[in-house]
């Protein structure tokens, strides 16, 4: 009896796995369940072209802040038809002297496309090495994935890309904010950065950290 019921387990399981790989699309259901592969399918019966369809890219992000840039994700569940496509996307929007900081994807590898302006981009490896490079209008760079990057606006007027990301959520995380716009105790990223504590209040005063 128990040999039958695992034959079971392993034919359902061989068939979910069997459906799911010749499935057209699992557009994203915002209400449904998250799991770290995505979220749930919404019924195919209540999908539309429309869930295929993202009109955010078309239109300039505020630059009115403190890094004088913007990004306008186009992330599941937002662009709703990506989900479980191993795809995103995302519109960069740099005033003059503008940057995106320091920062990682943790989910994905990024492919960045110059549309107009200049741009100093990099990435440092795991060794400690850095790869830098000025990008103008339709020049490409790709930042693998979960390493340290950046885009700083490097040219005397605005600057504008599209990047292309491996994944629907590629995740997020800015090296100075996690250390400076947080409740992280000051003695702690002091002992942990060399940073004086002058320096780190000076810095958790201008990105809103605390403690």
């Amino acid at each position: 009896m128990k040999m039958i019921i695992h034959v079971f387990f392993i034919i359902s399981l061989f068939l979910s796995i069997a459906f799911a790989s010749v499935q057209d699309f699992c557009v994203a259901d915002p209400k449904g369940p998250q799991s770290p592969s995505g979220y749930s399918c919404k019924n195919p019966d209540q999908v539309n072209e429309n869930d295929f369809v993202f009109s955010g890219l078309g239109k300039a992000g505020n630059t009115s802040n403190i890094i004088k840039a913007a990004v306008t994700p186009a992330f599941a569940p937002a662009f709703a038809g990506i989900n479980g496509l191993g795809i995103s996307m995302a519109r960069l929007d740099l005033a003059g002297g503008g940057v995106i900081p320091l920062h990682t994807h943790p989910g994905a590898s990024e492919v960045l496309v110059v549309i107009q302006g200049t741009i100093c981009a990099g990435f440092i490896s795991s060794a400690n090495k850095v790869y830098l490079k000025t990008l103008n209008r339709g020049d490409t760079m790709v930042f693998p994935q979960g390493l340290l990057h950046f885009q700083l606006n490097s040219g005397k007027g605005p600057a504008l890309a599209f990047v292309a990301f491996g994944s629907p959520s590629p995740g997020l995380q800015i090296t100075s904010f996690a250390l400076f716009a947080n409740d992280l105790p000051s003695e702690l990223v002091e002992a942990t950065t060399f940073l004086s504590d002058e320096e780190v209040k000076k810095l958790k005063g201008v990105l809103g950290g605390t403690n």
